[in-house]
């Protein structure tokens, strides 16, 4: 199985593709953006939560910008990864270097100060992410205040959640003041269907106005590389919404133990999940644009 799968708790995980390229069988569209990375800092200066699901090398902002470069992204999109918990300070820090080509989503605590808040704006955070897969994240019990927070702040809430459970869930977040989106499809298994109730509720949240990242076949496939089995999913999800589909690399690849994903292979299997073109610049163009408030 290819999705789904960890080491030890706290293992060591591989580190990214070192030679990263761009898709062979389409041209990326001029203004792509990148919406789904991490960079993840070196203990002491920036230390390791101790309830951490993996331990990663570090992914400094030098190697992200590289591999935008070598796989044609204009822009990039950097979420606080959960290793780092809520200390978003490499987050900031690299978003303060490239305040035009990059955004951020964050991790905090509820009660912040209103000047941190400012500050994490004036950076260039534009959501907050909710996270119940990996050890570190902030969870679903004050959904309703980070929701009041997000709206006050002019931000979206992130989900990285496993679909199977969203039949209970997708109320709360259909009723959330801001806009909801979902990781990597929902983290859905391919194994359990088209026809899961939860594959299901997550067509019905993104028809209904949720977005989603098509991201993270590494993650759903239980066939493994070249992930055909993702296919359906994908254009699934596309098919409800075109106007609210992203695009995230998920580098730098956290969590995997046996082979590390090739971005070039992921592009080219975007071209697979959304054939059409038009749709294809949506996604990687005018959506993200759309969605983080970059300047046109």
């Amino acid at each position: 199985m290819a999705g789904h799968t960890q080491a030890g708790s706290a293992d060591l995980c591989l580190p990214p593709d070192p030679h990263p390229s761009g898709p062979t069988r389409y041209r990326v569209p001029a203004g792509a953006v990148d919406t789904h990375a991490h960079v993840i800092g070196e203990p002491p200066a920036y230390p390791f939560v101790p309830g951490r699901s993996y331990t990663p090398p570090a992914a400094p902002a030098r190697d992200y910008l590289a591999m935008l470069d070598a796989t044609g992204m204009a822009k990039g999109v950097l979420v606080q990864v959960s290793v780092h918990g809520t200390d978003n300070r490499l987050l900031v820090e690299t978003l303060r270097a490239h305040p035009e080509r990059l955004r951020g989503i964050a991790v905090i605590p509820l009660g912040l100060p209103d000047r941190q808040l400012g500050e994490l704006q004036e950076a260039g955070i534009r959501g907050l992410r909710i996270n119940v897969l990996f050890g570190g994240g902030v969870g679903f019990s004050q959904l309703a205040d980070y929701g009041a927070l997000a709206r006050e702040m002019g931000w979206h809430l992130q989900f990285l959640m496993d679909a199977r459970e969203l039949p209970s869930l997708a109320g709360r977040i259909a009723s959330l003041p801001v806009p909801a989106v979902v990781d990597h499809m929902g983290h859905f298994p391919t194994s359990a269907g088209l026809d899961h109730a939860g594959f299901q509720a997550l067509l019905g949240l993104v028809r209904d106005g949720g977005w989603v990242k098509l991201s993270g076949a590494f993650r759903t496939s239980v066939e493994g590389p070249p992930y055909r089995d993702t296919i359906p999913f994908a254009r699934a999800l596309n098919e409800a919404a075109p106007d609210r589909c992203v695009w995230g690399s998920d580098w730098p690849h956290v969590s995997q133990y046996e082979r590390a994903p090739k971005i070039g292979e992921l592009l080219d299997l975007l071209g697979e999940w959304v054939p059409d073109e038009e749709r294809r610049r949506k996604l990687f163009v005018d959506n993200p644009n759309r969605l983080y408030g970059f300047p046109a």
